[in-house]
């Protein structure tokens, strides 16, 4: 009887751990933050009152914690600046214009006290991260609570952040506290501020912001005194008169988001567009010829966006989105987005478009843009190229697409720029580029060919099917690059972890040709293709007859460990023997009883990144 116990306990834990181990529920670290901003408009200084609960819901005991002072970078002779100046291609928004602020124009976060638990701490603060030394440990699956007296100065706008942008928005007010930085399995993620990318610990915020009356704030999160405030209320037609008095106290809470945002002008334009599902959009803009009929055209598009969006890659969870114009071009916040206002209609359009996908993988889904931008910003720009193509087809935008294929661009800008001899792996972390130009190309386009070869791969249902499974299964858990293949290769079958090592860990490219078509005997003709490129890809070969009917031959990679289905419901398919990477040749055999070859061609639908299309098509004469 006790062995029989012990067997039942034994495989009871075993089970129990293997059970665990199959969950993608990873352990997250949880922040509440509660603010209270006092800004003064003439100085372009506020001091805040930090409360922040910090849970430690790892398995490990924290003997420091760490924050980030992003506006410290707005500094001469930070390493945001010196990375401007020595960098190869600076970003022209930056260039040098850091070294030249001078002491009222330059930014900074001075930490005036802390306490954890309500015991001074000591600390240090090295450029853009605050190193908080703890004398007793914070247990695992406990919380502490720090309290924070602090002072900063707005910069002028270089990089998002900042007052007085150049079309003369007052405040651009992200990455503008200081922010507790992110513990997870890899560890603490302490990066300095020195060119671009973020990451957070979701949680919750309540922040109050005391503000000149003339002031209009927009913010991540929801408003909890519009009344009291006066701002957008009516009784019995008549709008709230504005409280007496110099200030006026915003109060918002924006729940589970891993950062707040917000802005402020005096001369803000407002408009609210409620969807049919109760989520409401809010514009904020200055008025003027060069705003106000595109602002006024952009909520039917946005709602149209928030549509195909939602059914195409998950469901927005929060129930508040604003487009407030504002930074330096377009960069996504919780809830929120800063963009460039002064644009034509279709920019204003796909600035919006991109800027709110984001809320998507990165707002949303959380990965470490530090680590894996392309995870945030490659698979926005795929979501917002299908996303484009459809308002395009709604006849709501008028966008130039190459052959109507909307990832036709990004696969040729890829293909051109490796070319080139300065691509750099996926796999860098995004200050640690070369040059702005291969992380640029890395993480929007690359990345955005990712997905596009990745549907080629599986097939379109599949992928599809895929792309909100991985919204599901991930949302709030911060997914790595393995995290998402899984995802892929649990709802195709297939085995693709070759395709994510090849992609993200090197810059080999795939290339393909067709080396032969020729005829064996008098009813069958013979295709040999050779593999040129190092990278390997199944292959789509399409077969054109002469009645003009359409075959599809798909040839999987043995690596793969099986095919994807047939896509097109107008062309025959037709699975072949499956190719050994390693082989430079491989031939097939078509059947001419009937239909007589005129055409063979690799991949028409060019979603293969194929590094030279030249040989891939061939026609065949006298027939």
């Amino acid at each position: 009887m006790i062995k029989q116990k012990f067997f039942y306990l034994t495989a009871l834990l075993f089970s129990g751990a293997f059970l665990l181990n199959a969950q993608p529920d990873r352990w997250q670290q949880r922040v509440e933050y509660k603010m209270d901003i006092a800004f003064d408009v003439q100085t372009h200084q506020f001091t805040g009152l930090q409360h922040l609960t910090y849970f430690n819901n790892s398995p490990d005991e924290l003997n420091s914690v760490f924050y980030h002072l992003y506006f410290n970078a707005f500094q001469p002779g930070s390493m945001m600046d010196v990375r401007s100046r020595t960098i190869a291609d600076p970003d022209s928004r930056v260039g040098d214009r850091i070294s030249k602020l001078k002491p009222n124009e330059m930014g900074y976060q001075h930490i005036n006290s802390l306490k954890r638990d309500g015991k001074v701490v000591s600390f240090e603060v090295a450029g853009t991260i605050l190193e908080v030394h703890l004398d007793k440990p914070i247990p695992p699956h406990s919380s502490a609570v720090f309290e924070m007296e602090f002072e900063a100065q707005v910069p002028l706008q270089i990089r998002r952040s900042g007052r007085d942008n150049r079309e003369g928005i007052a405040y651009s007010m992200s990455q503008w506290y200081p922010k507790m930085c992110e513990y997870d399995y890899q560890g603490w993620h302490a990066n300095p501020y020195v060119g671009r990318e973020f990451y957070g610990v979701w949680g919750d915020f309540d922040v109050t912001i005391h503000m000149d009356r003339k002031y209009i704030i927009a913010a991540s999160g929801y408003l909890q005194n519009a009344e009291e405030i006066g701002y957008g209320y009516e009784k019995n037609g008549t709008k709230v008169k504005r409280p007496e008095g110099e200030k006026l106290n915003w109060h918002f809470i924006a729940p589970n988001v891993h950062d707040f945002v917000w802005a402020a002008d005096p001369d803000y334009e407002h408009k609210t567009f409620v969807r049919a599902d109760g989520m409401v959009m809010h514009f904020f803009f200055q008025p003027g010829d060069k705003t106000s009929r595109n602002w006024a055209k952009l909520p039917k598009v946005m709602d149209r966006a928030f549509e195909f969006i939602n059914k195409t890659f998950g469901q927005y969870p929060y129930k508040k989105y604003s487009f407030i114009q504002g930074g330096d071009g377009g960069m996504e916040y919780p809830m929120a987005t800063l963009i460039i206002g002064e644009r034509n209609f279709g920019s204003l359009v796909g600035v919006s478009v991109h800027e709110l996908i984001h809320s998507w993988f990165q707002m949303v889904l959380g990965t470490n843009e530090c680590l894996y931008a392309w995870m945030d910003e490659g698979f926005t720009e795929y979501a917002s190229a299908e996303t484009k193509h459809f308002l395009k087809k709604e006849g709501l935008i008028s966008i130039n697409e190459p052959s109507g294929n909307p990832h036709l661009a990004a696969n040729s800008s890829y293909l051109r720029f490796n070319q080139s001899g300065k691509a750099e792996p996926l796999s860098i972390h995004a200050d640690h580029f070369v040059t702005n130009a291969a992380y640029s190309v890395a993480s929007y386009v690359k990345g955005h060919a990712f997905l596009t070869q990745l549907q080629y791969v599986m097939g379109k249902p599949a992928f599809d099917r895929g792309m909100l499974r991985y919204f599901d299964t991930w949302k709030f858990k911060h997914p790595n690059p393995n995290d998402f293949i899984r995802v892929m290769e649990k709802e195709s079958g297939l085995e693709l972890d070759w395709y994510k090592e090849y992609m993200v860990n090197t810059t080999h490219l795939a290339d393909y040709g067709i080396k032969t078509v020729e005829k064996e005997g008098k009813k069958k003709t013979k295709v040999v293709l050779e593999k040129i490129g190092i990278m390997p890809m199944p292959l789509d070969v399409v077969v054109t007859y002469k009645n003009g009917s359409k075959e599809l031959f798909n040839i999987p990679l043995r690596i793969m460990r099986g095919a994807k289905q047939a896509e097109f419901k107008d062309m025959k398919f037709t699975l072949l023997n499956d190719w050994p990477w390693t082989n430079p040749d491989y031939s097939f055999v078509i059947d001419e009883k009937i239909k007589k070859v005129v055409k063979v061609e690799i991949d028409p639908s060019k979603r293969m990144a194929d590094a030279n299309g030249d040989n891939n098509s061939l026609e065949l004469e006298g027939n």
